[in-house]
């Protein structure tokens, strides 16, 4: 069973254009997300897909020097892009992630795959029921899912946002990793210009990637509210 991880990522962002490009140590903020991602243990290949314009050179060149796998398909849709993405790349299973969660953890993302894993489902994430982080976001499937949404979605709002149709559809068999403890009133994703603030800040005071979602999670809510996972 192949499973990849297929990261949406442009330089058309409309809140924050060039977000993923953004430095932070130095490093684009897609730098440093391909970096968490790489620890995960259970995806074989990481692929990033992304539009097919001349804007997006710059993501192309960085992945390209971290050794990832780039696709180019639709703008608008993403549906589209995905499946193209997974066809050629001969996935069984696909981890969706986006790369405007630069503090994304490796450990949640194999903790996802591990309950598809288990057996019965066509999908599953963290955020049917949010309980983690905003920004921690990942949803697995199967290619066959992927392929139903692909042949018969309809909507503008499925082709765009790639599982709603998946989510939707009661054929399919859905299951949620939820968290410990409910952690969805933390806000961890780049959208604004704040967000970038906050995400600064995590990766100084850590010298790095060097960082889990515990580590995160104390860091915010500070030490006296401490809350472990294990």
């Amino acid at each position: 069973m192949r499973i990849v991880a297929i990261v949406q990522a442009r330089m058309g962002s409309t809140r924050l254009p060039g977000k993923v490009m953004i430095k932070v140590l130095g490093r684009p903020l897609l730098y440093h997300f391909i970096e968490r991602m790489k620890r995960a243990k259970k995806i074989d290949q990481i692929v990033i897909a992304t539009p097919d314009k001349d804007e997006n050179r710059s993501i192309i060149l960085l992945a390209n020097e971290m050794g990832i796998e780039v696709f180019k398909g639709s703008e608008n849709n993403v549906l589209d892009r995905f499946y193209q993405t997974a066809k050629k790349y001969k996935a069984d299973v696909i981890v969706r992630v986006t790369s405007d969660c630069p503090l994304i953890d490796a450990s949640v993302v194999d903790s996802v795959i591990d309950l598809f894993l288990k057996g019965g489902y066509d999908y599953v994430s963290n955020n049917i029921e949010g309980s983690f982080p905003h920004g921690l976001d990942t949803e697995v499937f199967s290619f066959k899912a992927l392929e139903e949404a692909h042949n018969n979605a309809v909507t503008d709002y499925d082709k765009e946002h790639v599982t709603p149709y998946i989510r939707n559809t009661s054929k399919f068999v859905l299951g949620n990793l939820k968290c410990k403890k409910d952690l969805s009133g933390l806000r961890w994703t780049v959208d604004y210009p704040e967000d970038i603030a906050f995400v600064q800040k995590i990766f100084e005071f850590f010298e790095g990637n060097e960082f889990t979602m515990q580590d995160t999670v104390d860091y915010t809510l500070g030490m006296e509210n401490r809350i472990r996972f294990e």
